[in-house]
């Protein structure tokens, strides 16, 4: 990855450099749960409220370092879309192991910690055929996976659950 200033040559504090600020996870995550793949889905759809100016920053960075790839959308001159490269995807295990750790130890809602209980209970078979998903959506067609045109298997497990426990949880009226 291109772009690290090397403060040593740790495992860790290299990953931190390039993932351990406010938004960078919250990107790829929304990216990967939510497959927001254009600017305005993942300033829009943000649960946390990402500023413009923020989530172009990160956005650049990502592409930068290899975690993310850009593409002009066919639909529209002025759109791109933004997909996971390989580096990001591998990301999986990392952010089930996190999210699994914030149900244990932090005041997390259970709307939002849904997707994080199915992984973690899943384990390491799910988060490979999920990886597997995210390749068929992000590397090997990313106009067609940015639509919705390619299945996915692990994420639409995800997100009916999520949104079977929004629906459950949502106001009566």
């Amino acid at each position: 990855m291109q772009g690290i200033e090397r403060r040593s040559g740790c495992p860790i504090n290299l990953a931190m450099e390039v993932m351990g600020d406010r938004w960078s996870l919250v990107v790829i995550r929304d990216m990967m749960f939510g497959n927001r793949r254009h600017f305005r889905e993942l300033l829009a759809r943000s649960e946390e409220g990402i500023a413009s100016n923020i989530l172009a920053a990160r956005l650049k960075r990502l592409v930068a370092l290899g975690l993310v790839t850009r593409c002009e959308d066919p639909s529209h001159s002025q759109k791109a879309i933004y997909s996971l490269a390989e580096p990001a995807i591998q990301l999986v295990p990392v952010l089930a192991t996190l999210g699994a750790w914030g149900r244990r130890h932090l005041p997390v809602s259970e709307e939002l910690s849904i997707r994080a209980q199915l992984l973690e209970e899943g384990g390491e078979p799910m988060w490979n055929a999920f990886m597997d998903d995210l390749r068929r959506l992000h590397v090997e067609d990313p106009v067609a996976g940015a639509g919705g045109a390619i299945a996915s298997p692990v994420l639409g497990d995800l997100t009916r659950a999520y949104e079977a426990v929004r629906a459950r949880s949502a106001p009566a009226g």
